[in-house]
């Protein structure tokens, strides 16, 4: 009796018809999708898929065969021990899967983990990921105006994987004035359209505007925490502090292979209006290089100096216990801890 993790030769033909023609249709590069297709066919007809028993085995090997040829790190093949919702297109047209995403990210309180005043009068968010803005706006929005009069603001993305360009956008639009910036543009290859994406001409509460913006990033930060990162830095509005990001431009969508095996296939690539290109395969350089661990006590700290910097010359005592405190913060850095 076959358990629900086993697969058989027929599972696996019937995978790789799928998914080759998942990526011959809808893959941003058509000649290198072409390429990975004609691959897998031969590969399969050749058996090297043969002796592969097990469900999570063959979404491994099938995600490692297609990065071989891509370098891709967005194209995934992922098992599912429960049913898939019967879809033909991106599983993100689904109302089942939908439903079962946003319970994911209510119980992650919509990617924004934390939102705190530091010592000093420095606003932090710790952002992990970025839920579309009609499911978490009203909690970024609150967290947004909650650090609005702060002097400086860090925005930590060390751990974020991505999300939503519609909420990057919202959220990139707090940190500048009304006049309309134009962020990013996204290429989609089914019909060959591009996509703008400019600030918005209204967000709720108050902007950050012209206080200094310290951007961490790592190793782990990757897609739409790349793109939030790398827009930041094009338009010269933030100092990026930590390691070289993850190298993932490429925007994607999951789509049901079979009952139990999903695809998260690039679709579409960004254009950045000032670099004319983007991050894919490269990383977001940091302006500061530092190990991701110091990251956040050198944001701090240059922050810190930033506010202290702002307040001399300002003749008035009432300004006075925020510079007390945010030397008395910069004091107890210790970056030997």
């Amino acid at each position: 009796m076959i358990t629900p993790c086993e697969v058989t030769p027929a599972d696996i033909s019937k995978v790789i018809q799928t998914l080759s023609k998942r990526l011959r249709e809808d893959y941003v590069f058509p000649d290198v999708a072409k390429k990975m297709s004609d691959n897998l066919h031969k590969s399969f007809d050749e058996g090297f898929f043969t002796g592969i028993t097990e469900g999570d085995s063959l979404a491994i090997v099938l995600t490692g065969f297609l990065r071989e040829v891509t370098n891709d790190n967005h194209l995934k093949v992922t098992y599912k021990k429960d049913l898939i919702p019967d879809h033909e297109g991106s599983l993100g047209e689904n109302q089942e899967w939908l439903d079962e995403w946003q319970k994911k990210a209510q119980l992650d309180n919509y990617g924004l983990h934390k939102v705190e005043r530091l010592p000093g009068n420095v606003g932090l968010l710790d952002i992990r990921e970025f839920y579309p803005p009609d499911w978490g706006g009203d909690i970024a929005s609150a967290a947004m105006n909650f650090i609005n009069a702060t002097n400086a603001f860090i925005i930590d993305l060390r751990k974020c994987r991505g999300g939503d360009p519609g909420m990057v956008c919202f959220l990139l639009t707090y940190l500048f004035d009304e006049e309309r910036v134009h962020l990013n543009d996204f290429y989609w290859r089914r019909g060959n359209t591009t996509e703008q994406y400019w600030t918005l001409p209204d967000v709720p509460g108050k902007r950050f505007r012209d206080k200094p913006v310290f951007v961490l990033i790592s190793g782990e930060t990757f897609s739409g925490g790349e793109e939030f990162a790398y827009d930041l830095k094009a338009l010269k509005r933030a100092t990026l502090i930590g390691e070289k990001t993850g190298g993932g431009a490429n925007i994607g969508a999951p789509y049901r292979l079979t009952s139990h095996f999903e695809a998260f296939i690039p679709v579409g690539r960004p254009v950045n209006p000032i670099t004319g290109t983007n991050w894919e395969g490269s990383g977001v350089t940091p302006d500061v290089p530092v190990m991701q661990n110091q990251a956040f006590k050198t944001a701090y700290m240059l922050a810190l100096e930033s506010i202290i910097a702002s307040i001399n010359g300002v003749p008035s005592e009432l300004l006075k216990p925020l510079k007390e405190e945010a030397l008395s913060a910069l004091n107890e850095i210790n970056f030997d801890e």
